[in-house]
């Protein structure tokens, strides 16, 4: 992968912001404590120690789309969920997601035009009709990702929000068989929504707070499946939702205990990359899977002095 590239790429991101210390997407977020418990399945699924062994520790990071520090409130911002499995041999595998059921773009030279399309006009501080118009005409995948952001309600909750990995990733058994999937995490309590208005007037950190709120009383499930690829879906366009009827596995449980104070401190630097991976589940040929890495580097080195 072209390196120069994702340095254009952040550099587009993160424009004129001041980005010191903050992640260039997703820079809002909140970091809590979790377990992983995989389910019988998971192991014929693939041979990852972490589908078949016992629960792991985790980490997962809530977060907003944007590269702000802003309100909680954004009518057309995406939100993240990231977790880290802590393998028992001391590595670790992590898995991004968002609440999205598509990404915007086939390629990352796409994603740079995109950037480029939506960055705001100075005038209105909002981004030119005209030109997100243009973006759309020469790249009609993109609706998708843009009609779903479009047209949400805001989420009630982080933990009452589904979440899509978005890219194809192969998974491999002990017998060697390859299946190819796609993660969700989907909340066990169920997912819900509020209006605009009442969103508009919750106080600007009202899901970090109701994370805070919600797991002082309990823990909170999220249910960890897989869609199997059917005949014809796009395995290597993140841009394209393959149908609600694709077979899911149920691959295990996590279970978020609690805010996290024991990472990003004293200089240590947290990074969810999916291309982390461990034996038993390899990448796809997703371009935009691929160049993630030199993205969240670049990122990493910028708020760090850090190489990833």
């Amino acid at each position: 992968m072209d390196e120069s590239l994702a340095k254009t790429v952040i550099d587009e991101i993160v424009g004129d912001v001041p980005t010191s210390g903050l992640r260039a997407l997703h820079a809002k977020g909140t970091l809590c404590s979790a377990t992983f418990t995989p389910t019988a399945e998971a192991c014929r699924l693939s041979r990852a120690d972490h589908f078949a062994g016992p629960t792991l520790r985790a980490h997962v990071r809530f977060s907003n789309g944007s590269s702000v520090i802003g309100a909680d409130y954004a009518p057309r911002e995406g939100r993240g969920m990231a977790v880290k499995f802590y393998l028992v041999d001391g590595a670790t595998t992590d898995i991004v997601a968002v609440s999205l059921p598509a990404f915007f773009v086939r390629t990352p030279e796409e994603f740079l035009e995109f950037i480029r399309a939506r960055r705001p006009d100075p005038a209105t501080g909002e981004p030119d009709p005209a030109r997100i118009g243009a973006f759309v005409a020469a790249h009609p995948q993109s609706l998708t990702a843009l009609g779903a952001v479009m047209s949400a309600l805001p989420t009630d909750s982080y933990l009452s929000c589904e979440y899509n990995a978005l890219h194809t990733y192969l998974f491999e058994d002990a017998t060697e068989k390859v299946r190819p999937g796609r993660y969700h995490l989907e909340p066990a309590a169920g997912t819900a929504t509020i209006s605009h208005a009442d969103a508009g007037e919750r106080q600007a950190d009202y899901l970090k707070d109701d994370l805070a709120a919600r797991l002082a009383e309990r823990p909170a499930r999220f249910v960890l499946t897989v869609s199997l690829a059917g005949v014809g879906d796009a395995l290597d366009d993140p841009s394209v939702a393959w149908p609600d009827d694709r077979e899911r596995i149920t691959v295990g449980y996590i279970e978020i205990t609690g805010l996290a104070f024991d990472r990003e401190r004293d200089g240590d630097v947290l990074v969810f990359d999916p291309t982390r991976i461990t034996d038993g589940i390899a990448l796809s040929n997703d371009p935009i899977l691929r160049f993630r890495h030199d993205a969240y580097a670049e990122s990493v080195l910028r708020r760090s002095g850090v190489s990833a």
